[in-house]
């Protein structure tokens, strides 16, 4: 097994797993919020419940969606197309921007974690990186070479 596909798959897992862990925080913090019945500025508790549970489940799937489009990708060891490769620089903007919020919120020790699913995230993407044409500037064309193009094959433009 390739290293690329080692790393495709073991960041296909982690994703799913944190999707598991993302819900059941989401799901203590609905329970916690739902038994003080406090509100927030006038807002009604249940609609924070509510709002808990919805935003749970919409990143737990978002993040599960990741973990499997990544296992896809190393089983079948090809670069992900166009939209797979947008969802995935979408998830490691998410994971970067969650782990600057974690270090002053949580601490180190989340950010570290945080950064590390974001170092699998972009460790696939930059290894599945697709292949682009070679665009380094080669030898200069010889004058009358039929392969350096032009209308004489010298690598000038046709005259206007």
């Amino acid at each position: 097994m390739g290293a690329r596909r080692a790393i495709a798959l073991a960041a296909g897992v982690v994703l799913l797993l944190e999707a598991v862990g993302t819900v059941l925080l989401h799901l203590v913090l609905a329970s916690v919020m739902g038994g003080q019945q406090m509100s927030l500025d006038g807002l009604d508790p249940d609609h924070m419940v509510t709002g808990i549970w919805v935003l749970g489940a919409v990143f737990g799937a978002f993040l599960a969606l990741c973990g499997v489009l990544l296992l896809v990708v190393g089983v079948r060891d090809q670069p992900p197309t166009r939209p797979v490769r947008i969802v995935l620089i979408a998830c490691a903007i998410v994971h970067g921007v969650l782990g600057a919020v974690a270090v002053g919120l949580v601490g180190w020790t989340a950010f570290a974690l945080m950064m590390l699913v974001l170092a699998l995230l972009v460790a696939a993407l930059v290894l599945y990186a697709p292949d682009l044409p070679d665009r380094r500037p080669g030898p200069a064309p010889v004058e009358g070479d039929p392969k350096a193009g032009g209308p004489d094959g010298g690598g000038r433009p046709a005259p206007a």
